[in-house]
């Protein structure tokens, strides 16, 4: 994210994006206090209908894929160029999406359970980057201009891109029946949030300390890079432990969407009446495998392409995040939805 933010201005944007984000988080947390949020499929069926459901679904497929696509190749790019270099990224994605089946495999409960193990392996990783803080690295002029003197189309790029970067949430409503319905949810987003605008704010300022406004931009991979630096009398090589570790939150986040995406796959297809699949669910996932393998080869490895692809995510990221929650809430004032899961139509 760094490398495409590049104004220190953009800072305050992070903030201002994190604000917006938490009144998101309030919204969908009022989705999570009703009764239709733990009913999963037929709570949208009573809320929406099921052909308003149905064709929701196929726009789903789009951004559930988009963003599958996105991650994945994004972090095999990153495998191959610091730990593999030799190796075929479509090999890198193979073994990545293996893991990502076994862990959804197990379901839908035990995948959001292992959160957990993602969340402790990984969250303490950007406490290392306090070291660019400090001088001699560290010039505080680059920190300047803190006020926009000109807006541009990379400003506006910017803003889009930090809020692709804190959407995600909204794909939860989804997973409401695997949900506890109490009123402590809109704490924990809360906490998931705070943390994510903290390491956001943090990893840009090192960033910028470190290689300047300048520079950043002309970087690829500038955390990574930075990481590099890293030194230890026992590990020599912490940037690919770090990157080692950062798979169990791709392994996560990709698991959710795989699941996610053979849901949407039999809600849009009509096939919600017969039950979940393991030959289903293999299907669905070889079909994602086929599709990353042809975007790799013929859109993430040309450099043009690729931004295109990244742009698109960038858009569609943000829409989502923006449009779920207020879409759910609309409707459920049209429909009268009150905290038990009824509603009533409003003459």
């Amino acid at each position: 994210m760094p490398r495409f933010l590049i104004h220190p201005y953009m800072i305050w944007v992070i903030l201002a994006v994190g604000l917006l984000s938490q009144l998101n988080l309030l919204l969908l947390s009022k989705w999570f206090s009703t009764g239709f949020s733990s009913k999963g499929y037929n709570g949208f069926v009573q809320l929406f209908g099921k052909k308003i459901v149905r064709i929701l679904s196929f726009i789903g497929l789009f951004f559930i894929l988009l963003k599958l696509f996105v991650v994945m190749l994004g972090f095999s790019e990153i495998v191959q160029i610091f730990m593999f270099p030799s190796t075929d990224s479509n090999w890198i994605i193979f073994f990545i999406l293996l893991s990502c089946w076994y862990v959804a495999g197990k379901g839908v409960e035990k995948t959001i359970r292992f959160v957990v193990i993602s969340f402790l392996c990984t969250f303490w990783m950007f406490f290392f980057f306090a070291f660019f803080f400090l001088p001699p690295i560290a010039q505080l002029s680059d920190l300047y201009p803190i006020i926009p003197m000109e807006w541009n189309r990379d400003s506006w790029r910017g803003i889009f891109l930090i809020l692709s970067s804190f959407s995600g949430p909204e794909f939860l409503v989804f997973l409401g029946p695997w949900f506890k319905t109490n009123n402590k949810t809109f704490r924990y987003l809360s906490y998931g949030n705070a943390l994510t605008v903290i390491e956001y704010v943090f990893l840009y300022i090192a960033s910028l300390l470190y290689f300047g406004s300048n520079y950043l931009s002309k970087n690829q991979f500038p955390i990574v890079n930075m990481a590099r630096y890293f030194q230890n009398p026992i590990i020599e090589r912490i940037d690919m432990v770090m990157l080692s570790l950062q798979l169990f939150n791709i392994v996560f986040a990709v698991s959710i969407f795989l699941l996610l995406f053979y849901g949407a796959s039999k809600i849009a297809f009509g096939k919600m009446e017969k039950p979940p699949s393991r030959v289903g669910f293999i299907f669905s996932v070889f079909l994602i495998f086929i599709g990353m393998i042809l975007v790799n080869e013929l859109i993430w490895k040309s450099g043009e392409k690729q931004v295109i692809l990244l742009n698109l995510q960038i858009l569609a990221g943000s829409l989502s995040y923006l449009v779920v929650p207020i879409i759910i809430i609309v409707v459920m004032k049209i429909k009268g939805v009150n905290k038990h899961g009824t509603a009533k139509e409003k003459g």
